[in-house]
C-alpha cells in the first residue's frame, strides 16, 4: 500500500541594497539546490566565460531581463519556481534601489516569509531600514537577515554578531515580530544550502534548511471565516455562491451573515471541484448554497463566527503609493477589497499634501458605500486594498487598514 507525501508551498521575497549580492544569493540557492537546468547553466557559464570570468556568474540565473543586465542591477520583481523534496518555493526576488521600494511592496505583499540581506562590511544601512519597515508594515510571519559576503570579513564572528544586534534594535523600532540572522557568502556558498565549516562557530541552519522547515499556510486556515463572493451561479430557483475562501473554514450548517446587509443564513451546501463537501478550508475555491433566498452579490462578503468584520465608511490605513502620478487630498478614486470595488474620497494624507512614487504614508478615505473590513494585523487578505483611477483603471496605491487609529 503506498501512502502519499504532502509537499506545501512556501513563498517568500527577498530584499537587499544595491550590491549586497542579492541576485549571487538567489542564484546560488537555485544552483545548489539543483534546480537549474543544464542549458540554463550552460549559458550563463558561456557568458560569464565570455565576460572574462573564471567561474560562472550565478547572478545571471536571476537577472533575466536585458536592461538588468546591462546595467549590473536588479529592475524589476523576478519570480522564480522551485522545489525540493520537501517543499516548493515561490520566490519573489525585489530590486533594492530606494526608488523601487513599491516593487518590494507588490513583492512581499503576498510573502510569507522575507529574507533581508546586508553586506557583512557595511551592515545595517539605509536601505535595510527602508526594507525591515516595508516587511513590518506589509506584516510579513517570517523575516531571515541574510549577513551576506562573509568571506570578505574573514567569517569573523564579532562582524555578524554586531550586525544581529543592530538589526535587532531596528526590528524593534519597526515592529517586526522576531527574525532569524544567518552568516552567509553567497559567491563562495556558505551556509546557503549546506552549513559551512568556516562558520564553525556558528550553529543555527543554513539558509535552505531554514526554508524547508519554517512553518507555513496556518494562519489562513485558522483566522475566521471570510469568504468574498465573486459572482453568482443560478439553477432554476437555487442560487450558489461561488469565490475563494480567503481565511478561516466554512461547514455545512454554520450560521452565517452576509455583509455589507447583515442578513443572516445557514450553509446548506458546500461545492468543490464538482463535489458536495461538508467542510471547505481557506485558500479552497469553492460554491456555497444558502438555506434562505437572500440578496447576496458579487462583492459581498459571507462570515461565520463570532468574529465579525468592521463594518465602515470610514477608512484609515497605511499606504505605498505605486503609481507614478502623485494622489492627493481631494483625489476621487475607487476602491477594490477582495471582489468589491466603491467609489472613495481622499480626505487626508496624515498632514502631507500629496504621495508620490514610492512613497509610504498614512490615508484617510471616505467610501460611498459600507465596507466589510479587517485590520491588517489581523488578516493580510481581509484588511488590504488597492485605490485605483476611475479614469484609466490604474493601480495607484496599496493600503493596509488600521482599524485601531
Amino acid at each position: 500500500m503506498s501512502t502519499t507525501t504532502t509537499v506545501d508551498t512556501l513563498r517568500f521575497a527577498t530584499a537587499g541594497s544595491v550590491d549586497d549580492g542579492k541576485s549571487t544569493l538567489v542564484g546560488r540557492l537555485l544552483h545548489d539546490s539543483k534546480s537549474v537546468l543544464a542549458d540554463q547553466l550552460e549559458a550563463v557559464e558561456h557568458v560569464s566565460r565570455n565576460r572574462g570570468q573564471s567561474a560562472p556568474d550565478l547572478a545571471l540565473l536571476t537577472d533575466g531581463l536585458r536592461a538588468e543586465r546591462e546595467q549590473g542591477i536588479t529592475i524589476d520583481v523576478a519570480y522564480r519556481y522551485f522545489a525540493t523534496p520537501r517543499r516548493r518555493f515561490i520566490l519573489a526576488d525585489t530590486p533594492g534601489h530606494v526608488q523601487y521600494t513599491r516593487n518590494m511592496v507588490t513583492g512581499a505583499s503576498t510573502a510569507e516569509l522575507t529574507v533581508i540581506l546586508v553586506d557583512a562590511r557595511h551592515g545595517v544601512v539605509e536601505q535595510t531600514r527602508r526594507h525591515a519597515a516595508i516587511a513590518g508594515l506589509l506584516r510579513v510571519p517570517h523575516i531571515v537577515l541574510a549577513v551576506n559576503k562573509m568571506d570578505l570579513v574573514d567569517y569573523r564572528e564579532a562582524e555578524f554578531e554586531r550586525i544581529a544586534e543592530d538589526f535587532a534594535g531596528l526590528a524593534a523600532e519597526v515592529g517586526l515580530p522576531g527574525f532569524t540572522p544567518i552568516p552567509v557568502s553567497a559567491l563562495a556558498g556558505d551556509n546557503v544550502v549546506e552549513r559551512s565549516v568556516r562558520t564553525g562557530w556558528y550553529r543555527g541552519p543554513a539558509l535552505l534548511e531554514f526554508l524547508e522547515s519554517v512553518p507555513v499556510g496556518r494562519t489562513s486556515a485558522d483566522a475566521p471565516a471570510r469568504f468574498p463572493v465573486q459572482y453568482v451561479i443560478r439553477h432554476g430557483e437555487v442560487r450558489q455562491y461561488a469565490g475563494q475562501l480567503v481565511s478561516g473554514a466554512l461547514r455545512v450548517g454554520d450560521r452565517v451573515t452576509v455583509h455589507p446587509s447583515g442578513e443572516t443564513s445557514e450553509i446548506t451546501g458546500i461545492d468543490a471541484l464538482g463535489r458536495d463537501v461538508r467542510v471547505a478550508y481557506a485558500p479552497q475555491s469553492v460554491g456555497v448554497r444558502l438555506a434562505d433566498q437572500r440578496d447576496v452579490s458579487r462583492g459581498d462578503m459571507i462570515t461565520a463566527g463570532v468574529d465579525a468584520p468592521t463594518l465602515t465608511q470610514d477608512v484609515r490605513a497605511a499606504v505605498c503609493h505605486l503609481a507614478d502620478r502623485p494622489l492627493r487630498v481631494g483625489d476621487r478614486v475607487l476602491l477594490r477589497h477582495t471582489t468589491r470595488t466603491v467609489k472613495a474620497l481622499v480626505k487626508d494624507l496624515d498632514g502631507a499634501s500629496e504621495l508620490a512614487a514610492n512613497d509610504l504614508g498614512r490615508i484617510a478615505l471616505r467610501t460611498a458605500e459600507p465596507l466589510a473590513l479587517d485590520d491588517y494585523g489581523v488578516s493580510r487578505r481581509t484588511g488590504a486594498f488597492i485605490l485605483i483611477d476611475p479614469d484609466d483603471g490604474a493601480t495607484l496605491t496599496a493600503g493596509m487598514a488600521d482599524l485601531g487609529r
